[in-house]
């Protein structure tokens, strides 16, 4: 493990409260109410106030709302493939199924 891949800038709670926070900021951004967001997006009141408060929410839901936000692109980055190294990186191999035990 090389030392970048060690370090990690935010905590998984801080990751969730930051896109809970900015999720929030685009809401009122756009000028809709909590209620209005949860009609847009078809997530109840009560998960998006949980939502914006602590930042726990379904993927489904939070999707979802990315959508009625007009944020949904951000998702196409969010596990992205690893650029090829060699040439044995680029020839066509199959690809795996299952991970390895460790």
């Amino acid at each position: 493990m090389d030392i970048m891949s060690s370090l990690k800038l935010e905590s998984p709670g801080g990751v969730l409260r930051g896109v809970a926070r900015r999720a929030r900021d685009k809401r009122l951004e756009m000028n809709l109410t909590q209620v209005g967001l949860a009609e847009r997006s078809g997530v109840s009141l009560g998960t998006l106030k949980l939502f914006e408060r602590s930042g726990v929410i379904s993927l489904a839901s939070l999707i979802k709302i990315a959508f009625a936000l007009d944020s949904e692109t951000g998702f196409a980055g969010l596990f992205p493939a690893r650029e090829p190294i060699t040439i044995e990186d680029v020839i066509e191999k199959p690809k795996r199924a299952r991970g390895r035990r460790t």
